[in-house]
């Protein structure tokens, strides 16, 4: 059986063709996989505009799909049904990839399979490498979502935490955006904190409870927030400009008044000394909490997925905790850690399986809940028990 999958969630029009094998320990094959990015379009904004995204999305999506079935050697006759993310996301971007999938459905006879985005994200760890060691605590950390998941079995997602404002990602294009470095700010972010001290500028790191082993479970512990790391690097850039630019004024023979300083730019290595130190306290916050909750519910191996999860520190600092802790960690390929429609393919593949089935009045729903969409978790013994 092969599936074409479709996603348009933000700003990446993609499509693929996922099939099944015959092998239980990689039992799919990626036979295309094609992404029409939006970043140049996006880059002058300084961010993702939904009215934009929507129309782009419109122009690419025929030659996307033209594309990935052509790249699998097959037509519309090979496809034995079609996935398609439903939630969340943008609205306007998803309803194009929804009314393609929909209407190709229809005119073509096959079943059509809705999917979560997040789903997609935790199925990309079973796509590159196969059953993963169950129960498993997954980390999808992307720019619209940082949430941590247990997986008792496949396809069952039991959420266990979110973050409290801005995602993980959210917060690297901010201070990004603050630093004067564009968009988007994960990549020049990570590719400039390896020339910096990561202890140079000193940032908080938020802690929803205090970390007592101890205590009763709360569900909010494993909570994540990064508001107050983002204000703390405000701070510090704007008494740094704002020093230089003192320094500047009287060298000049004048004085400046204390307003805030337009136009100063830190120097290249502070720079890096913030972008090391900011990284080292996110991806921190992000590796306490998921070893916490692998430690608290017995996991047997840890999954990080999403667009973050293709900074290089982050995954560094993974595989060494996890040596640490004795559990495999398990991270896609980059090409499958941001947004791509082989991950929709192959959690629709899971959800065919399972009997999910849509018909023509199948909605976008940008704030689709992910528990909402899948069976109910098997139950998990109480940590302790």
């Amino acid at each position: 059986m092969q599936i074409l999958g479709i996603e348009t969630s933000c700003d990446e029009t993609a499509a693929a063709v996922v099939a099944e094998t015959d092998d239980p320990a990689r039992p799919w094959a990626i036979r295309s996989s094609v992404v029409a990015s939006q970043v140049p379009i996006h880059r002058e904004w300084g961010g993702v505009v939904p009215e934009l995204a929507s129309r782009q999305h419109v122009r690419d999506i025929c030659g996307v799909v033209e594309k990935a079935l052509e790249e699998a050697d097959t037509g519309l006759d090979g496809l034995d049904a079609i996935a398609v993310t439903q939630g969340p996301g943008l609205v306007g971007s998803l309803l194009v990839g929804l009314s393609f999938a929909k209407s190709l459905a229809a005119s073509r006879g096959l079943p059509l399979v809705p999917v979560h985005h997040l789903a997609g994200h935790i199925e990309s760890l079973f796509l590159q490498h196969g059953p993963l060691p169950l129960p498993a605590i997954v980390l999808v950390v992307s720019g619209g979502h940082t949430n941590l998941y247990r997986v008792d079995a496949p396809g069952h997602y039991h959420p266990l935490s979110r973050t409290r404002d801005d995602a993980a990602g959210e917060a690297y294009d901010k201070v990004a955006r603050l630093l004067g470095l564009g968009y988007p700010g994960g990549p020049v972010i990570d590719r400039l904190a390896k020339q910096g001290n990561d202890r140079a500028v000193d940032l908080p790191i938020a802690r929803m409870t205090h970390a007592d082993r101890n205590a009763p479970f709360d569900p909010g512990q494993f909570d994540f927030s990064f508001s107050g790391v983002k204000t703390a690097v405000l701070r510090y850039v704007k008494g740094r400009t704002a020093g230089e630019a003192a320094r500047q004024a009287g060298r000049r023979g004048t004085v400046w008044a204390g307003a805030e300083p337009e136009g100063q730019a830190l120097p290249a290595q502070d720079i890096a000394d913030v972008c090391a130190s900011f990284q080292r306290v996110v991806v921190e916050a992000l590796l306490d909490r998921t070893f916490a909750a692998a430690e608290r519910w017995h996991a047997r191996s840890v999954g990080i997925a999403g667009g973050v999860s293709a900074n290089s520190r982050l995954r560094a600092d993974a595989a060494a905790r996890g040596e640490a802790f004795g559990l495999p960690v398990y991270v896609p390929t980059i090409k499958l850690s941001t947004d791509n429609a082989a991950m929709i393919a192959a959690a629709g593949l899971r959800a065919f399986r399972a009997g999910v089935r849509a018909d023509w009045r199948l909605n976008a729903d940008a704030s689709l809940d992910l528990a909402a969409t899948t069976p109910p978790p098997s139950p998990s013994p109480h940590p302790g028990q």
